[in-house]
């Protein structure tokens, strides 16, 4: 029989897609209010993989990716989709979003992504809210997926998770959370 076992906690990772690199400083500020401090920042990344995002936002987009200090409990992801929800309305211009908001969780062995659209590899986890398994971590890196976004599936990006991921470990070492290696 198993015995269910509390969930270890996760590292909050929230990517950034816009247009105007100039918002990043705001919105920076407006997640750090509700998230804590920032404990990591990647480079600028292109996005220019889909042209979905264009009509609301413009071209060219470019996603930033920033990483929180405070780990965060697993079953938060749910209601920290809806505070990136709020943040996004907050800096809406005519109905349309300037800026788009992917929160997810990093953990040893895998990325997860929050979404509010149901597909067939997502999982409900309450408030209209849907886990996405982007990656998974075996054999010593990142594996993609069949459904993984192509620019969380490209080198640079995986280079940058591998480094989230080892900030995790070593934040879980740091508050003695057994069995992480």
């Amino acid at each position: 029989m198993s015995r269910p076992q509390k969930p270890k906690p996760a590292k909050l990772v929230i990517g950034l897609l816009m247009k105007e690199r100039s918002l990043i400083l705001p919105v920076a500020k407006a997640l750090t209010e509700k998230f804590g401090p920032i404990d990591m920042v990647s480079a600028w990344f292109p996005f220019d993989f889909t042209t979905y995002y264009e009509s609301e936002m413009g071209a060219p987009i470019f996603r930033r990716v920033m990483v929180f200090e405070t780990l965060i409990e697993q079953s938060d992801l749910a209601e920290i989709k809806l505070i990136t929800n709020d943040i996004e309305l907050e800096y809406s211009k005519n109905s349309k979003r300037i800026i788009n908001l992917d929160p997810g969780y990093m953990l040893h062995e895998r990325f997860v992504l929050a979404s509010g659209k149901n597909y067939s590899h997502r999982i409900y986890i309450g408030r209209r809210i849907y886990a996405d398994l982007t990656l998974i971590y075996t054999k010593g890196r990142f594996q993609t997926l069949p459904w993984t976004y192509p620019d969380y599936a490209e080198q640079n990006m995986l280079t940058y998770l591998e480094q989230v991921r080892k900030k995790y470990v070593a934040d879980l070492k740091q508050t003695s959370v057994p069995g992480i290696s």
